[in-house]
């Protein structure tokens, strides 16, 4: 068994996800982290004055929203399916909505579609008010699923 995989299975059982976090040093370096509340996925990203796009107004960088979009969908992913590598981002859509201000953020990620390959994925963002998101995103990611690989821990059809 992969080292993903024992901490995928190691994160749904306990529903903390920190163990996957550590293994993806952008997101450990933006802040985000995860919970589960209610039996639902949240991301998280945490204020810090390094993630400030505008210093005038101040706002967050449209990029720490998209990571965290993007790394809140691939979380949900590990949370509801079986995987045996991270999935490769094919594209990300993101629909800002208002200015995120200096504060804790959160996500919410929706699964849409989960095929063989191809899995999409919505999410939400907020920061006080989840009935006024700063931003939306989608985001489609290919996976490779646990049966995908032989007992040997090779992708199938891999010489």
């Amino acid at each position: 068994m992969s080292e993903l995989v024992r901490r995928i299975q190691q994160a749904k059982a306990t529903g903390d996800f920190r163990a996957l976090l550590d293994m993806i040093p952008y997101a450990r370096w933006l802040g985000i982290d995860t919970e589960v509340i209610d039996g639902e996925l949240v991301g998280k990203l945490k204020f810090s004055d390094p993630l400030i796009g505008n210093p005038v107004l101040p706002a967050l960088h449209g990029g720490t929203i998209g990571a965290l979009i993007e790394s809140t969908a691939i979380f949900r992913l590990f949370y509801e399916a079986e995987t045996v590598v991270i999935p490769k981002t094919i594209n990300l859509t993101v629909a800002y909505l208002r200015s995120g201000r200096p504060m804790d953020t959160y996500a919410q990620a929706h699964m849409t579609k989960h095929g063989r390959r191809v899995a999409s994925v919505w999410v939400e963002v907020w920061q006080e008010d989840r009935e006024r998101p700063i931003a939306t995103g989608t985001v489609n990611l290919l996976i490779e699923p646990l049966t995908a690989r032989t007992p040997e821990g090779s992708a199938s059809g891999d010489p």
